[in-house]
């Protein structure tokens, strides 16, 4: 750790040229920086010595958690646990545009056995003649969205967008078909004006309720913060099972708005925990009931539930499939694959890091 701020000057000695006045780091931003590295002490000890926080927290942090924390009991009931997931993937590009596949899963649990059903690859080819067709395809069910040729996603977010209406087709599909059952989601229940219409999901956590089914919404990463900390850190130290619901945080960021009650749960011994989001129409006994349902009848490792790792397991692509995606291509398109030089590795060698730009 740097404990002092070292003097830096221009060395004579070795006639280097002076820069610019204009390139000079003004002495402001240099105490900025200083400052900035000196609020790690207050939060943070050294790598390796523990949890990212102080033992003792804050009054106001410890009565927070104590209000709202719920220890947790297994309640086995063979409850139906469905999950989904839906991954994509780009297989290469073309003189024309970019080729890429989408595929999704679905992984229930009954009777402890675990049953799976993959939809999907579904290849696409996008090119700058029907990326304005796909476009407004992705927006036909959205009546808030205008779509404007001068203001085209790029292939990135197309593919995005393709992955996401796939995930909510199966969504749809397994909510109309299932009842009074644990509905796994990846990801939280926040919703946008474009990529994720408001008005759609809404209108499945209705069509859930309606059938006595519950969707919990699980996020591996999530940057939610209160009182300047991530939500996750909250329940570091606290004994297995648990749940804790936020409740000083805001439903609207923007244009996005958040359909769900969050909580982060630690549902299983070691380091990790996790934002769940939960129906907001839902009471809050009905969200402990129902994870106390999913520890009772699914796996969990990690603090995470089985069938939603499994769900994510067999939507993703693997490096044989997109070799045999690229070979299928290859053979009814007659197309002749080729290897693009990597920019970075011939500029930069060993040090050329990273995805093209």
């Amino acid at each position: 750790m740097v404990n002092a701020q070292f003097p830096i000057t221009i060395t004579p000695k070795y006639n280097f040229p002076l820069p610019p006045e204009n390139l000079l780091l003004p002495q402001q931003l240099i105490e900025l920086s200083m400052r900035s590295l000196k609020q790690l002490e207050k939060f943070h000890p050294p790598l390796g010595k523990g949890p990212p926080y102080q033992s003792t927290l804050p009054r106001g942090d410890r009565q927070f958690r104590t209000a709202n924390l719920v220890k947790l009991k297994p309640n086995a009931l063979q409850t139906r646990i469905v999950a989904i997931d839906a991954s994509s993937i780009r297989i290469g590009e073309t003189e024309r545009g970019t080729l890429l596949a989408i595929r999704g899963a679905i992984v229930w649990r009954q009777a402890k056995r675990y049953r799976y059903l993959r939809l999907g690859p579904f290849p696409f080819h996008i090119t700058e003649r029907n990326k304005n067709e796909i476009c407004s395809f992705l927006h036909s069910g959205n009546r808030a969205a205008v779509v404007h040729e001068d203001f085209m996603p790029s292939f990135i977010h197309l593919q995005t967008k393709l992955t996401t209406l796939l995930e909510r087709w199966i969504q749809a599909f397994v909510i109309q078909t299932t009842h009074d059952s644990l509905i796994l989601w990846d990801g939280s229940l926040v919703v946008g004006p474009f990529d994720v219409p408001k008005h759609s999901v809404e209108e499945l956590l209705k069509e859930a309720r309606s059938r006595k089914n519950t969707i919990l919404a699980f996020s591996k990463m999530t940057r939610l913060l209160l009182h300047g900390r991530r939500i996750t850190d909250f329940i570091w130290r606290q004994p297995p099972p648990c749940l804790l619901k936020i409740r000083n945080h805001s439903m609207m960021a923007g244009s996005m708005s958040l359909l769900g009650s969050v909580y982060v749960t630690k549902l299983s011994a070691g380091s990790c925990a996790f934002r769940l989001d939960v129906d907001k129409e839902l009471s809050h006994k009905r969200a402990v009931e129902a994870v106390q349902n999913l520890l009772g009848d699914d796996l969990i490792r990690q603090s995470y539930p089985e069938t939603l790792r499994l769900a994510h397991i067999f939507s993703t692509f693997t490096a044989n499939e997109v070799i045999g995606i690229q070979r299928c291509f290859a053979l009814e398109s007659n197309m002749k694959i080729v290897t693009r030089p990597n920019i970075r590795r011939l500029l930069f060698g060993r040090f050329g890091k990273g995805a093209e730009g």
